[in-house]
């Protein structure tokens, strides 16, 4: 895997679905300097999302990667699979409006992205402001908190 704790490091990962937008993604990243690892797939046959929202979502988990880039064809399966890892919050947005939101109020650590209606053009405009955006923090923290009890199985009052 890439390093640890660089933090301009990125997890990607589609299925046959997303392939393509992958792609066009993977090259975007890299050409802006940062550090990809492609956790697959890498053709466009066959092949179950669960599989790559899972590799993409684990390493985002274990902190090998701040954070995480998926893509299926609606982006609904891809964001479902990565919310079930533990310390994931991934969104699906299809708007740049959507992206900024996701990183100021939900602190997202992974973009899903629907490959077969998200132009390149579009996905750039939303990568650009989801990576661009910072986590607000504070009321927004406790929510967060609450998530992670939630999954935690944990009871807390909040």
């Amino acid at each position: 895997m890439t390093n640890q704790n660089n933090s301009r490091a990125i997890a990607l990962g589609s299925d046959h679905a997303g392939f393509e937008l992958k792609q066009s993604i993977k090259d975007l990243l890299i050409g802006q300097g940062l550090s990809v690892e492609d956790f697959g797939t890498f053709s466009l046959d066959s092949c179950d999302y669960p599989d790559y929202g899972r590799k993409v979502a684990e390493a985002v988990s274990s902190g090998a990667f701040k954070k995480g880039i998926l893509v299926c064809g609606s982006g609904v399966g891809i964001s479902i699979v990565a919310n079930k890892v533990r310390n994931i919050r991934a969104a699906l947005v299809g708007e740049v409006e959507a992206a900024v939101l996701s990183r100021q109020h939900n602190d997202a650590n992974v973009l899903c992205l629907a490959g077969r209606t998200t132009s390149a053009a579009l996905a750039a405009d939303i990568i650009a402001a989801w990576l661009s955006t910072e986590f607000e923090g504070g009321r927004h923290q406790k929510r967060i908190d609450k998530i992670e009890h939630s999954r935690a199985g944990e009871d807390h009052q909040f």
